[in-house]
């Protein structure tokens, strides 16, 4: 599977054992920066993670920064996008199965490298459920936002 990966300055660490493991396993990385621990905005490695599951570029993306955050919100911004933040795998095969996302999340100063591996590992295997499911999916793709009455 191509696999894009994205991160800020303090998951950069992370985002290199992951990139090593996951080429180790077969897949093809796409590894989106940075090249380094320099300080960068997690906005822009989020808006380009986006872009290139969005574009087919990467079949999935796995996004990274110090708490998994703010580096989600950026992704999410997209409207093609729906990332996940998760810290344990069954978050993150619920993730797939319920919620069609395409991207993950994952906190570089909350999650160990083997919490990381498990939950990209659950969540590349897991397949969306469809069904009931489909529906909430199709509304995040198109919200309709109504005034709550009392």
């Amino acid at each position: 599977m191509r696999i894009a990966i994205a991160s800020d300055h303090a998951a950069f660490d992370l985002k290199a054992v992951l990139s090593a493991w996951l080429s180790g396993d077969g897949h093809d990385v796409i590894d989106l920066g940075p090249s380094g621990t320099d300080r960068v905005d997690y906005p822009d490695y989020g808006y380009k993670l986006a872009e290139a599951v969005a574009s087919g570029k990467a079949a999935r993306g796995i996004a990274l920064c110090g708490s998994g955050i703010g580096i989600s919100i950026a992704v999410n911004r997209h409207p093609a996008m729906r990332c996940a933040l998760v810290g344990e795998p069954y978050s993150a095969m619920l993730a797939r199965e319920h919620n069609d996302a395409n991207v993950i999340a994952l906190g570089a100063r909350l999650t160990g490298e083997d919490m990381a591996k498990a939950c990209i590992a659950a969540f590349l295997v897991a397949e969306f459920a469809g069904g009931r499911h489909a529906g909430r999916i199709d509304k995040l793709s198109h919200p309709q936002f109504e005034e709550l009455s009392a």
